[in-house]
């Protein structure tokens, strides 16, 4: 019941029936002003495309989601590690931080060629080090944040009792991180999509690997709108299923003991 009555709440029917009354008036414009679908293409076309289109555009789909997820893997490991390393010492984090934001800065569309020089017939390892150098920074930025912000009470409390650094690090920094490390996960997931797309079209590589953005490149070239919108589409679904699983992981190991996991009302 409980979950029904979720299923039938505000929180759920608002952002649907917005989304239903926006996909009406968008299919009545096109049908009224008589648009030409290689211009804007209406959602019943976009859906009939990809179901018609499903077989090339969902392996696609599957290609751009292996580049993410493995991005997003090493993004949240490497990201942790190194914030770990930043929160023993003042010096370490200074000293390495600002690559970190370097890291951050340097724009995707010059870099990504030069990987994938580098990596030579590698592209998937190549895509994916695109991917990680865009979903890379969020998770160490927000995580060391979270492992410099701690109750100065317990922090005298774990000196009090001769704590050693990684004792404090295990038992202190690290569970006061986590709501931070979560939300730069929520962050970083969308990010290693975003690059994974980015480092495809940069690459521009085809055959039976290519993901979703080659799709949309051959699509845009042949002035094939709606197979373009469709690919969108599942770009945009796979964004949220990933938004939507990292919320609910983090909802899952937080619980009851952190506000970002509890309900408004209670």
């Amino acid at each position: 019941m409980p979950q029904l009555r979720r299923l039938f709440s505000l929180e759920t029917l608002a952002p649907v029936a917005l989304g239903i009354l926006v996909l009406s008036v968008w299919e009545v414009s096109v049908s009224l002003t008589h648009t030409p679908s290689y211009i804007l293409p209406g959602p019943i076309l976009i859906l009939q495309t990809l179901i018609q289109d499903g077989s090339v555009l969902l392996p696609a789909m599957l290609v751009t989601f292996k580049i993410t997820l493995v991005a997003f893997l090493v993004a949240m490991v490497s990201g942790l590690f190194l914030a770990m390393i930043m929160a023993q010492s003042k010096w370490i984090e200074k000293s390495l931080y600002p690559y970190a934001i370097i890291l951050q800065t340097i724009p995707m569309a010059a870099i990504a060629p030069l990987i994938i020089i580098w990596m030579r017939n590698n592209t998937f390892a190549a895509l994916v080090i695109c991917a990680w150098i865009i979903a890379f920074f969020p998770i160490v930025s927000n995580t060391t944040f979270g492992l410099n912000s701690l109750d100065p009470n317990l922090k005298d409390l774990f000196k009090l009792y001769q704590a050693s650094r990684w004792q404090t690090l295990l038992y202190l920094r690290l569970p006061s991180a986590l709501p931070y490390f979560f939300a730069g996960l929520r962050i970083s997931g969308g990010l290693a999509l975003i690059g994974a797309v980015v480092a495809e079209i940069v690459a521009g590589t085809g055959g039976m690997n290519s993901g979703l953005a080659y799709q949309i490149l051959i699509a845009s070239y042949n002035l094939e709108i709606p197979r373009m919108f469709a690919a969108l589409l599942l770009i945009s679904l796979l964004g949220i299923l990933i938004f939507v699983s990292l919320n609910r992981l983090s909802n899952l190991i937080l619980g009851q003991w952190h506000d970002s996991s509890t309900p408004l009302d209670r």
